[in-house]
């Protein structure tokens, strides 16, 4: 279905479908494959037909190479990973990539409920902040947590395989396990101690990724987290040294970005989208914070 930015959203079925008209991958795809998949890199991107527009998943897409490389945008960015490399692209995050690269590897789709069950419950999402709009999508690992993580991949994929999703709890521990050893890794954006302040920044984060397009102001935060708009501002402030004020209008920016970049909306229809009615203030913040205006960030996008 399409989203009010123009934005096409796809659960996995629709997605390959769409991406991958192939009745040679389709037969690798098994199950419920909207809940859970894992195919080899190169079984999947060789029926890639054309580029993959911009485009938001119901899932989690973790991406591991083992040969070559790989190339896709996540939000506003562009990232490229090599041998030993993980790309993931949060649920509802916008990706795009092309149809060129040559590599190996593993790719698994799978959604939150995923987690929940006899190993493990959805609010283990929250320890994992790759799986966060906000997270870090590339993830570089040491050797020995590649070998591990190589070894998971390929039990995935073998279990996958061979029964589908009739083994939920086989297939979840080692996915538990799997994303326990990225995030042993990981470094989070905030670093590694958990205080109240941290806490709350983290919850007021992920609220204000939910709805970055409809709450705009620092009291509407405070209210849904059930805290003083003054106790907000300093516990945000503390752990992440930016007010909550910036925060909204860094994220404002960043849905910008992503919009110009990988949307046919035109400036005042990204204003709007991302709920400014004044287009002449949208571009007044966005200069603010990049330097330039939407339409030279647009130009100079399409040229790179």
């Amino acid at each position: 279905m399409a989203g009010k930015d123009n934005i096409q959203v796809y659960n996995p079925a629709a997605f390959t479908a769409r991406f991958m008209p192939s009745r040679a991958l389709q037969a690798l795809l098994k199950g419920d494959f909207n809940k859970f998949l894992i195919v080899r890199v190169e079984e999947m991107y060789r029926h890639v037909t054309r580029a993959v527009p911009a485009t938001r998943a119901t899932v989690h897409i973790c991406l591991y190479l083992t040969e070559g490389e790989a190339t896709m945008k996540i939000g506003s960015e562009q990232y490229t990973v090599h041998r030993h490399e993980m790309l993931v692209v949060p649920a509802g995050q916008v990706f795009s990539f092309g149809e060129k690269d040559v590599n190996k590897g593993y790719i698994c789709f799978f959604h939150g409920d995923m987690l929940v069950g006899k190993y493990g419950k959805l609010s283990l999402l929250k320890e994992f902040e790759f799986l966060q709009v906000w997270g870090t999508p590339r993830l570089q690992l040491d050797k020995q947590t590649a070998r591990f993580v190589l070894h998971l991949f390929k039990r995935l994929h073998q279990e996958y395989a061979e029964h589908a999703l009739q083994h939920i709890n086989v297939l979840q521990p080692y996915l538990i396990t799997l994303l326990c050893e990225v995030n042993r890794v990981y470094t989070p954006a905030l670093g590694q101690e958990r205080t109240a302040a941290v806490t709350l920044a983290n919850k007021f984060r992920a609220l204000l990724f939910a709805n970055v397009c409809t709450m705009h102001r620092v009291s509407d935060y405070a209210a849904a987290l059930h805290v003083s708009p003054n106790h907000l501002n300093k516990s945000v402030k503390a752990a992440t040294e930016k007010s909550p004020t910036k925060w909204i209008d860094e994220a404002i920016v960043l849905e910008a970005k992503v919009l110009l970049s990988q949307s046919p909306l035109s400036v005042s229809e990204v204003a709007l989208a991302v709920g400014l009615d004044d287009a002449s203030y949208f571009a007044r913040l966005f200069r603010k914070h990049t330097g330039t205006t939407p339409t030279a960030f647009r130009k100079r996008i399409e040229k790179s």
